[in-house]
């Protein structure tokens, strides 16, 4: 049985992976946007250090007090399953679930509204990764799907699988375009073509969150994927161009402050939506 415990933390190597792509934004002067704001900042600060503080743990702790009192025999029952068979689990049950989670959080108004601060900010970076609502990530099925996981023995898995896809996460919100450069290079190309539809890439991920449907680019009702871009091509929402939208954002005529974007529906600084109005902003 693996004796790795849940106090052997991926955290130091995940905020190291974190700082260097905040360094390598800062050295190719890709950090500080031209049109953020203070409301920007705001809400990248708040909504980050709660995701961190509060919603991740508390999700974990409910979600193995869960399990202890409905399936206690459950406890470390997976902790001898091959490694491999254990990262499948996470793929399907956290990543997949993530990708539909995200799918539907453009379809669904009151979901939307959960995930809008995401998008709000003009600009790609790695500023941006966890800026959303502070309910988005406690309602996400994936991270209590983890929890439990966890409980069952796998915990030795998660750190491994977390610290990976937090990388493709960080790299694929990035304002440096790692990607751009081997997209070039002529021997490169069969692996990328690869690379391309497995993984989210600058390219792939950015064309999500680009503000101009008809630019050619932008396809803000598809590229969900998180870790793995394979769930757009294996569901029909991938778009791969290799290009970035030259603008990012969504069209709202209606402004909304920072309190609302992270704690709505608690805040309420403006009429609530109608129908009508959440289909148009939807529908972009």
């Amino acid at each position: 049985m693996n004796t790795t415990t849940i106090n052997d933390s991926p955290i130091p190597i995940i905020a190291a992976i974190l700082m260097g792509f905040i360094l390598l934004e800062i050295a190719c002067a890709r950090f500080s946007q031209p049109r953020g704001s203070r409301r920007d900042a705001i809400i990248e600060i708040i909504g980050s250090g709660l995701l961190m503080a509060v919603t991740l743990p508390l999700v974990t702790f409910l979600s193995t007090s869960a399990m202890q009192h409905f399936v206690p025999q459950w406890k470390n029952s997976l902790a001898d399953l091959h490694w491999m068979l254990g990262l499948g689990l996470f793929l399907v049950l956290d990543d997949m679930t993530q990708y539909w989670w995200h799918r539907l959080s453009h379809k669904v108004p009151f979901l939307y509204s959960l995930h809008r601060a995401h998008h709000s900010a003009a600009y790609m970076s790695i500023r941006i990764v966890y800026r959303n609502n502070s309910f988005y990530y406690l309602l996400m099925p994936g991270l209590w799907f983890c929890g439990a996981l966890i409980y069952m023995g796998l915990a030795h898995v998660y750190f491994g699988y977390l610290i990976v896809k937090m990388l493709v996460i960080f790299s694929a919100h990035s304002s440096v375009p790692w990607d751009e450069k081997l997209y070039r290079i002529p021997a490169l190309r069969p692996l990328m073509w690869l690379v391309e539809r497995i993984i989210s890439t600058p390219a792939t991920h950015s064309a999500h969150h680009g503000l101009n449907a008809d630019d050619g680019v932008t396809n803000y009702k598809g590229n969900f994927g998180n870790l793995l871009f394979f769930w757009d091509v294996l569901f029909g929402s991938a778009k791969i161009t290799r290009r970035r939208p030259e603008h990012y954002g969504i069209e709202d005529m209606r402004p909304v402050c920072w309190k609302e974007e992270l704690f709505w529906p608690l805040v309420r600084t403006r009429p609530p939506r109608n129908q009508h109005q959440a289909t148009e902003e939807l529908s972009k």
